[in-house]
């Protein structure tokens, strides 16, 4: 366990091999071991490969075609005015991500061309959108965030490698549309499963970590 907490990351480049549906299915099952209070389990996923996957990315593209600054989230991916130390802990991880791809901080279209990159899912075969229902506050949020930490620990434990993507909420409609949502549901985000490509710059870089005194305190010991 504690190898897959250390070696899990977001991977942002996959090598072009399937996941067998058999195995993305003991994933899923495996994972809903996660915690949920009172047992309400509040996550449902939709698995996307092959055609279905390739249908979604052809709309999310006419989406952006359409409407270049996208759909809006239905909530703040982020508060407003972020303050210190997190606001700097968010600017230093994007300056080592493009960095470990040589795009200079002043190459402002290839940013967005590497940002758009998340609506390919980065390459993988299989996609994985994670909703919950509208009613639902947050305990259940953080259940979900649960459930899907456990599904990427499992992954890394059967040598695949995962990507959460939030990104996915800022096209939201055009998701829940061709997924057929009810409107119960809101979705939360997406994430690329395959196989990590381990030679990719890219996925050779780690974001840093804060020492536990920074955010423990420790009494009675």
């Amino acid at each position: 366990m504690s190898e897959a907490v250390l070696e899990r990351r977001s991977i942002r480049h996959f090598l072009a091999r399937p996941v067998e549906r058999k195995l993305v299915e003991e994933l899923l099952t495996l994972a809903a071991r996660a915690p949920s209070g009172g047992n309400l389990q509040p996550w449902r996923v939709d698995v996307l490969a092959g055609t279905a996957l390739e249908e979604l990315k052809a709309r999310v593209r006419d989406s952006f075609a359409a409407n270049p600054a996208g759909e809006g989230t239905e909530f703040p991916v982020y508060p407003p005015d972020l303050a210190e130390p997190w606001r700097g802990r968010r600017f230093r991880v994007g300056e080592q991500l493009y960095e470990s791809i040589g795009i200079a901080r002043e190459d402002r279209p290839s940013r967005l061309r590497q940002f758009a990159r998340n609506y390919d899912l980065f390459g993988a075969p299989v996609g994985l959108f994670f909703s919950i229902e509208r009613d639902f506050g947050p305990p259940q949020w953080a259940h979900l965030g649960m459930y899907m930490q456990s599904l990427m620990l499992l992954a890394v434990e059967r040598g695949l490698g995962t990507c959460a993507q939030e990104a996915w909420a800022g096209v939201h409609r055009t998701v829940s549309d061709q997924l057929r949502l009810p409107e119960s549901l809101m979705l939360y985000c997406g994430m690329a499963l395959g196989w990590p490509d381990p030679d990719h710059a890219i996925n050779q870089w780690r974001s840093e970590r804060e020492p536990v005194e920074t955010f423990a305190s420790f009494s009675g010991f």
